[in-house]
């Protein structure tokens, strides 16, 4: 039967959720997964189709743009058409772009199918917030978003295992291509299983696809994402400036719209109504500053392990594992048993030990410089991944206490493109200091990687002291409404 309520808890309770978030959860696992994979593959792709750094770039970023250009718009094809609906088609979609990633015989081949499976991604990922948001009642749903932010904790890190692994183990002799042809079973498997498991729900009030603002939202985010992505590795030039002053005035163009839209016809592609929330309001922004902070520690972390100490990805990826089992095991605490009790003071925490374990990371960097191992970096990890868990699993179920129901897809869209949009302005952000502290020469020592890292370090720091500044800014009451209340 298919849910078309916009209260707060779903009309009944699917006996099926929990199976249906198993499939979720491990599509979003994947699509995380596929992110960071592909960078522990580059160079057996790059001596494989004889290709340069220009098309590995794109490889890289392809993903991520094809993703966030659909976020918002996806989300809102939930609400209208049925979530379950465009999460399986595009999950379809990824499994199919994987295979032809996989199967590629140039290099332009490559980054066109990773910019499609970047889109699919972006299709199916709104749907997940979305169906835990219609799915579950509200005496659950934290639990839920508490093993979603457990998924991404380790997500975060399992892409350089795994893909490390694949590629040292040269699965089936298929090299690089089998980081892309193992989506192929899991991805069919999800499919196949999410038909059976997964309730079908979409919103009443969402009967049409507003167009007109689909494609100025797809403008604005290409416009802001593009530069963002490719800007430093261009050095910046005037155009990347150009096209973020250009987003912004269409961003302007498309609130306008919408407010009009809202108004005369019904059915915006974006709910402007839903920052009129201060949980929804406050608590995008917070997870702006948070993702910024997060992203570029994570993209400054990557360049100083592997091009500073000459670490191969597995090594890198098995010394991450701690900050994922750190996260896994906070994010579940937090929801579960801190949030109820402590509410707003569980996020402060966290944002301190986040930003303990990122100082504490700085001060051992640039103690042991070049000779440092795996156990010494072991601690700080440790404390960041507790502050990180504590963190994203409450504040994404903060965001959407208040949404309605049948607004959820059009607020996950557009919570997953602002966390998006985040993330890269964390790594531009990043790049320009650690790039700046590393100097300009042509061979840097490990000596120099650790300096530059142990200094750039503290610019996440800093945002992790922007965002503890802006939880004051959040309501004291009705916070963590959906941990709170009883099942219906």
């Amino acid at each position: 039967m298919i849910q078309e309520t916009d209260y707060a808890q779903p009309a009944t309770v699917d006996p099926r959720r929990w199976r249906a978030l198993v499939v979720i959860l491990f599509a979003g696992f994947v699509d995380l997964l596929d992110m960071s994979i592909v960078n522990v593959a580059l160079p057996s792709i790059l001596r494989d189709m004889r290709a340069g750094y220009v098309a590995a770039e794109w490889m890289v970023a392809g993903y991520s743009l094809g993703f966030a250009a659909v976020l918002i718009v996806a989300g809102r094809l939930g609400d209208v058409f049925g979530r379950k609906r465009i999460f399986l088609i595009g999950m379809g979609g990824f499994t199919l772009a994987s295979a032809l990633c996989g199967v590629a015989v140039n290099p332009g081949m490559l980054i066109a199918t990773r910019i499609v499976q970047g889109a699919m991604a972006g299709t199916m990922v709104p749907q997940i917030l979305s169906i835990i948001r219609a799915t579950f009642p509200a005496g659950e749903r934290g639990k839920a978003y508490g093993l979603f932010g457990a998924v991404v904790g380790c997500a975060s890190s399992a892409g350089t295992i795994v893909g490390g692994l694949l590629v040292q183990w040269d699965v089936f002799h298929l090299e690089w291509r089998a980081i892309f042809l193992v989506n192929v079973p899991i991805g069919l498997a999800a499919v196949l299983a999410g038909r059976f498991v997964i309730g079908e729900s979409r919103s009443p009030g969402a009967r049409r696809v507003d167009l007109v603002g689909a494609a100025l939202a797809l403008a604005v985010t290409v416009l802001l994402a593009y530069p963002l992505t490719e800007g430093r590795a261009l050095g910046w030039p005037g155009w990347s400036f150009g096209m973020m002053l250009v987003a912004l005035f269409l961003l302007a163009v498309l609130v306008s719209y919408e407010r009009r839209r809202a108004r005369r016809i019904g059915s915006p592609l974006v709910v402007l109504s839903l920052f009129r929330a201060k949980t929804f309001s406050a608590g995008t922004a917070l997870l702006v500053i948070f993702a910024v902070s997060f992203a570029g520690f994570v993209f400054i972390w990557t360049l100083y392990l592997q091009l500073g100490l000459g670490w191969t990805p597995l090594h890198a990826g098995l010394t991450a594992a701690s900050f994922a089992l750190a996260t896994m095991v906070s994010s579940g605490l937090s929801v579960a048993v801190l949030t109820p009790r402590f509410g707003r003071r569980v996020l402060m925490a966290g944002a301190l030990a986040n930003a303990a374990g990122f100082a504490g990371y700085a001060v051992i960097a640039a103690r042991y410089g070049g000779s440092i191992g795996s156990w010494q970096m072991v601690p700080p990890l440790v404390v960041a991944g507790t502050g990180f868990g504590l963190v994203i699993a409450p504040i994404i179920d903060l965001i959407l206490t208040d949404v309605p129901a049948g607004d959820a897809g059009s607020a996950s869209g557009l919570l997953s493109a602002i966390q998006e949009f985040g993330m890269a302005l964390g790594v531009a952000l990043a790049s320009v200091v650690f790039f700046g502290y590393l100097g300009g020469g042509p061979v840097h020592g490990a000596a120099a990687f650790a300096r530059a890292f142990s200094l750039s370090v503290w610019y996440p720091v800093g945002i992790l002291g922007i965002f503890f500044a802006g939880l004051f800014a959040l309501p004291r009451q009705a916070r963590f409404r959906d941990l709170d209340a009883e099942p219906a």
